[in-house]
């Protein structure tokens, strides 16, 4: 039974830039030291078993493993009918900023998988 729950997740690898201000930046990694209990429930209620983010400088690279009841659309529907949720991601936005080259607006962006180890079969998008 294991290794079937370990064959249903998925792995999405995301980025998003923070303001290049080193205060802001601090903030932020102190911030997710100290996520509220409610953002993170919120995040496993939409079928995110694990996430983690890095960071370098002022770019952030998100790896969320999500289960079987995951979907993007089904996540930012619950996040809009949860008022703490939008209370973070208020706060969070006073730290972040698009990544170059993307819509106003945009935050976290999936990543695109350009090379695997294990030579799994993916696609490359131009």
């Amino acid at each position: 039974m294991g290794n079937d729950r370990v064959n249903q997740l998925r792995r999405y690898c995301l980025a998003l830039d923070l303001k290049d201000d080193a205060d802001k930046i601090h903030a932020y990694k102190y911030h997710h030291k100290n996520v509220w209990p409610e953002i993170n429930q919120s995040l496993i209620d939409a079928g995110i078993d694990q996430a983690e983010i890095f960071n370098t400088g002022n770019r952030l690279f998100m790896i969320l493993e999500v289960n079987e009841s995951f979907t993007f659309d089904r996540k930012s529907m619950m996040d809009a009918q949860n008022p703490k949720v939008q209370e973070w991601e208020a706060l969070m936005d006073t730290f972040q900023q698009e990544l170059p080259k993307t819509k106003k607006g945009t935050k976290w962006v999936l990543m695109d998988k350009i090379y695997s180890l294990k030579k799994e079969k993916y696609e490359i998008r131009n």
